[in-house]
């Protein structure tokens, strides 16, 4: 029996919610007043508040990747002093100044160190002011960013006044979706309102807490029964943690505990790098990645030293990716063909010693090139399906979602080569295991050691164009002709994009295989039409065989909009 939607609705109420911005603390002005044999010392405070911009998982321009339009803040205001630029000898500030950029680079006085990530490759904010020598040590926030307004500087300051911690900072977003699937029985797909909300602050000068919450609801599973009761149940409301941690900065080292984003992986559209990472895959890979992955409780290490990051992770209780349930639009799995299916529930594994995730990365800045290997240790993120095949007058097959250990090791790295970007990732994945086309299998499975690349070229050269071309490839070490994909698995990826002044912009990303007719293409218009608000409109098409990664959704091709403010 087909089931068939209600009517589809025409309005879906938004609900904007915005936060006051703190009045920010004036130092006292003492230039006035006459105090006799007294020295009077002010401790700067910060003079504004970050706004959080529109996250996206696909940077639109070279500004995006390596810097921004605007040039770098200057140091605090002193008294005039003509400007020192820093020697070649002096640590770069930039990775402009590293590796080349069309705006001029910020000067420094001699001597003084790379404060942040944002400084070595660039930020959408103004870089912190630098540090005065003898002040206190670089942490990571200075370092790599988090997302904080904070500077060594402003800390120090604070520090040696004895002034109390700085204001609870907010961001977060108001985001509405709404999507229409159009192959028939067309229906409405999404109806998201998305409600994400941050807060960051510190108890002292070297210890930091962020907190963050997301909520998620649907309105389509409300409001129609195209989809099966259990899909509505699991899609309809989420309340989600996001990022929650305790920050510890010590010299050259700093901690995080916490529920926090680890990301290894940089390329664009795709995660094969990304293994840390679990992601939400009940709307498949077309959220933005900010949306679509999930944190991870984890204890951090991180050392910083010269060019030189060296990391290390333990992830006692692990998350993994949410799939959803079956009857969903992008329930994620391959179906070998074989009757009547049903579904078990997913086995997460148990919590226990043997089933934790732990793994190390390095990165070095060298000649240009930012380079970094990992090895890491974990439960599959991503579930592998067990077949069980019932015999009878008409067999059936029932199939059970679980996650095996797997090893990986990778590199990743990058370099500007003048008017384009070259960056590329490398994986082994060792223990993952694949479906099988062999019914006679006894639970539809044999283990595969796999080899994963991609490379890709960024082109900037087009005054408000980007233009990202990448090539990748899945080899299998040891192939199996049972399983479903090649023992060479190729395919590429574009990416056109194209801003129209400062408030509209176009862009198109298309994913495809080499070894089949399989592809997946989105083109989107976004409009700035007020400050913090954006307005998209786009497609997504799904093309290919039933079996295929995206042939597999060739029936939920759809056309969709969203409205998003930023605060």
């Amino acid at each position: 029996m087909q089931i068939r939607s209600k009517p589809p609705f025409t309005a879906l109420a938004l609900v904007v919610a915005s936060l006051p911005l703190p009045l920010l603390a004036q130092p006292a002005d003492a230039a006035n007043r006459a105090v006799s044999d007294v020295a009077v010392r002010v401790s700067p405070m910060p003079t504004a508040l970050l706004l959080a911009a529109k996250a996206d998982d696909l940077p639109m321009s070279r500004d995006d990747l390596f810097g921004t339009d605007e040039p770098a803040a200057g140091p605090a205001a002193a008294p005039a002093v003509a400007p020192v630029a820093a020697p070649e000898s002096a640590a770069p500030l930039s990775r402009d100044a590293l590796f080349g950029t069309d705006e001029p680079a910020a000067t420094a006085p001699t001597g003084e160190l790379p404060l942040g990530r944002d400084a070595l490759f660039g930020s959408d904010e103004p870089a912190a002011a630098p540090a005065p020598v003898g002040e206190l040590p670089v942490r990571r926030d200075a370092v790599f960013g988090d997302g904080d307004d904070a500077s060594p500087k402003a800390l120090a300051a604070q520090t040696v006044a004895k002034s109390p911690s700085r204001p609870v900072r907010y961001r977060g977003f108001v985001q509405n979706v709404m999507a229409y699937t159009t192959p028939e029985p067309s229906h409405w797909s999404e109806a998201m309102t998305r409600a994400d909300l941050s807060a960051q602050g510190d108890f002292s000068s070297g210890v930091k807490w962020h907190l963050g919450v997301r909520v998620d609801f649907d309105a389509v599973y409300a409001m129609s029964d195209f989809y099966p009761q259990q899909v509505n149940d699991n899609q309809t409301l989420n309340v989600l943690l996001r990022e929650n941690y305790i920050d510890i900065g010590v010299g050259d080292w700093d901690f995080r505990f916490g529920r926090q984003q680890i990301i290894w992986g940089e390329m664009v559209g795709l995660l094969f790098g990304d293994v840390v990472s679990a992601k939400d895959m009940r709307h498949f890979v077309l959220p933005e990645f900010d949306i679509l992955r999930i944190p991870q409780w984890a204890a951090r290490a991180e050392y910083f030293k010269g060019d030189f990051h060296a990391e290390a992770i333990w992830i006692p209780v692990a998350s993994y990716d949410n799939i959803g349930k079956p009857g969903a639009q992008f329930y994620d799995y391959t179906l070998v063909p074989y009757g009547e299916a049903t579904f078990r529930n997913e086995k997460i594994p148990t919590r226990n010693l043997a089933n934790t995730n732990y793994g190390m990365r390095l990165s070095v800045l060298h000649n240009g090139w930012d380079v970094a290997a990992f090895a890491y240790s974990s439960m599959s993120v991503a579930p592998t399906f067990y077949r069980e095949i019932i015999a009878g007058a008409q067999p059936s097959v029932t199939y059970q979602a679980q996650h095996e250990r797997i090893d990986q090791y990778g590199t990743t790295f990058a370099k500007d080569l003048g008017s384009m970007v070259l960056k590329g990732e490398a994986v082994y994945t060792g223990g993952q295991k694949y479906e099988v086309t062999d019914l006679t299998d006894a639970d539809g499975l044999v283990e595969q050691n796999t080899f994963t690349w991609v490379l890709g070229l960024d082109f900037s050269q087009f005054t408000d164009t980007r233009i990202n071309v990448q090539v990748f490839q899945n080899h299998f070490l040891d192939h199996d002709p049972n399983i479903i994909p090649s023992s060479n698995e190729n395919g590429y990826s574009l990416l056109l994009n194209h801003k129209f002044g400062d408030r509209f912009e176009a862009q198109a990303l298309y994913i495809a295989s080499f070894n089949r007719n399989d592809w997946m293409l989105r083109p989107r218009v976004s409009w700035n039409f007020e400050k913090n608000w954006d307005l998209a409109v786009g497609v997504d098409i799904f093309n290919g065989p039933p079996q295929g990664f995206f042939g597999r959704y060739d029936d939920s091709d759809r056309v969709y909009s969203e409205v998003r403010y930023s605060f």
